[in-house]
């Protein structure tokens, strides 16, 4: 997911994207565990989709600071 598609989103969404996605790399991380996975760069790709999304969100929740 790119910056921008994510910009373009409400922060709702935002948030709902977020959970969604932590639920998954839950799943993910638990399923590792114990067996190989069939797709294990998706556990990168998770989380660096969240890290884009947490950040988008926080800097629509502080007042303007220094760009």
């Amino acid at each position: 997911m790119l910056a921008n598609e994510i910009r373009e989103l409400t922060s709702e969404d935002i948030s709902a994207q977020i959970v969604a996605l932590e639920e998954e790399r839950f799943r993910l991380k638990f399923r590792s565990a114990s067996e190989s996975l069939e797709e294990p760069l998706r556990l990168r790709v998770i989380r660096r989709d969240l890290a884009r999304l947490k950040t988008i969100l926080r800097e629509r929740r502080q007042p303007h600071a220094a760009r």
